[in-house]
This record gives C-alpha cells, structure tokens and sequence, in this order.
C-alpha cells in the first residue's frame, strides 16, 4: 500500500487545536488520535471528510467533568497516514483498523460517539466488541444495510463526490454547516490535504456506503444490527434538527434499540449535518449528562 503522511508544518497554529498529537501504528499505518484527560474513556469519531478539529470545542468540556476525550482520526483524514489509491480504501479495511486503534489505546468501560462516517465504522466496533462499551450516543448517522433505497440528498451527494472536479474539503464541511465558518476555520479543515492526491480516501468514503443489499458491508452491517437489537446498554440519539443527509434516522435507533426506548433524546437545534461544528458545546454537554445519569 502506497502511503502518504501530510507534513506537520500543516497543522501548526490551527485556531482553538491546541492538542498534542498522539499515534497509533497499525502495521506500517500511523493513526493519529486526541487523547485529553483520564478517566472513563469518550470514543470520539468523525465522518466525512472532516476530522478530530471537528472535535475541538467538545473536548474540553468532557475532559473538565473528569472523563477522558478520545478523538481518532480515520485513516486517510487528519494527522493520520492516507492511503494513495482509492481500491486501498474500503469499508472492511476502515473497520478492522478502527478495532485495531481501539486495542492499542485499550479503550474500557467507554462511552462511544459517533457522527456520519464514525458512526458507520464506530457502530461496528461497538457491535463487534460490544464489552468495551457501557454505552452510546449517535448522533447524525446510520448504519445502513443497503436493504432500503437511499434518500435522494445521499444520492445527490455521492454523485457530486464522483463528479465534481474540485473536491473542496473545507468548503464542502462549510456548506455542511448551519453557521457561516471563518476562513481560517475552513482552511484547518482544508490542512490534512496538501493537494488532492492526499484526498483519494476522501473522495471513495461516498461510494463505500451500502446502497444495495448484495453490497459487501451490507451483511456485517445486519449482523450488527442484530446486536443492537438485543442492546440493553444507554443508548442515546442527539441529531441535529437541520441535516437533509440523516433526517429521520434516530427513529430507527429509537425503536429497535432496547437501550434506547423509554428515554428522553435530545435534538440539538441549531445544528446542520456537522453538528459538532455548529453546536459542540451543546452536544458535548448531552454526552457528558448521559455518562452521569447512566
């Protein structure tokens, strides 16, 4: 596998990241995680094509009320290693290095998060090794089997994905956004990629999520709705209130999930589809509510 590793220069200076880096290395990979504050672990994961600076308000919130903020960046996001070719990149691939992480930094007794991609992946990890965790909060994300036909902002998506000749990261996380981001906000998101032979990853995450049943994720994603079907643990949903991509999605955690039923779940309002961007102090105060009611 061809690997390429954005130079550190390009995070440097990144407006409210003060974070040191740590690493993880997965067989010649390197991933990159925040790693803030002790206690029970808060298993933070971004989605697409975003990274842990999405994470940057949250963090010490949930590192003030006593926990520790994990925050991985997926392989060919943020400061971790991204793989050169697109046929490198696959759903699989994605979450036996997130299991691989998870080992190494011996996640225990956690609390998982996760938004649009970290949910897909980090949904599985839960489902796979379901001790780990004490409980979940899922927030603008699914976990989709293909059984069902996407909806159209999804489809539109995918085909800009494919289609546009300018894969803007940082532009594309703005027009993700409900409130207007400074220019020096879209350029850190705009830093893990030099140039777009470092976005190869980025641009293959759309066409990786199952559309049809024969997909291949679509049956390691059913067996772990099978586990969440018999989830007893907390599980919380907090969506935002604005995100044509996931809209209606927490309904299907809330009534298949034994965890989830019963509870009173969150809307952050005010949010669009990167509602840690929009409202991270406010998502961040729900997770740190629920480990304590929990």
């Amino acid at each position: 596998m061809e690997i390429l590793r954005t130079p550190d220069a390009r995070f440097r200076d990144l407006p409210g990241y003060p974070f040191e880096p740590h690493y993880v290395d997965l067989g010649g990979l390197r991933m990159h995680c925040v790693d803030e504050g002790s206690g029970a672990p808060v298993l933070l994961l971004h989605g697409e094509p975003s990274w842990s600076y999405l994470y940057r308000r949250m963090i010490p919130i949930i590192v003030d009320a006593g926990l520790r903020a994990v925050a991985i960046d997926l392989i060919g996001f943020g400061r971790s290693d991204k793989p050169a070719r697109r046929a490198d990149c696959t759903y699989q691939r994605h979450v036996d290095w997130m299991h691989a992480a998870v080992d190494a930094i011996d996640v225990r007794g956690a609390t998982f998060f996760g938004q649009d991609w970290g949910g897909l992946i980090g949904l599985r990890v839960v489902a796979e090794d379901p001790d780990r965790f004490d409980r979940v909060v899922a927030g603008n994300t699914m976990l989709p089997t293909g059984d069902r036909r996407p909806g159209d902002a999804f489809l539109a998506w995918q085909r800009y994905s494919q289609e546009t000749p300018e894969f803007h990261v940082g532009g594309i996380v703005k027009g993700g956004c409900a409130t207007d981001l400074s220019a020096e906000v879209i350029a850190a998101y705009d830093a893990p990629f030099p140039d777009d032979s470092y976005k190869e990853g980025a641009r293959q995450f759309p066409m990786l999520v199952p559309t049809s049943p024969d997909d291949p994720a679509s049956e390691p994603n059913r067996q772990a709705w099978k586990v969440f079907e018999q989830w007893d643990k907390p599980f919380l949903t907090a969506f935002s209130d604005s995100d044509a991509i996931t809209r209606g999605g927490e309904k299907v955690f809330q009534s298949v999930v034994p965890g989830a039923r019963g509870r009173e779940h969150p809307t952050i309002t005010g949010g669009g589809h990167f509602l840690q961007e929009d409202k991270g102090e406010d998502l961040a105060k729900v997770i740190v509510d629920f480990v304590r009611s929990t």
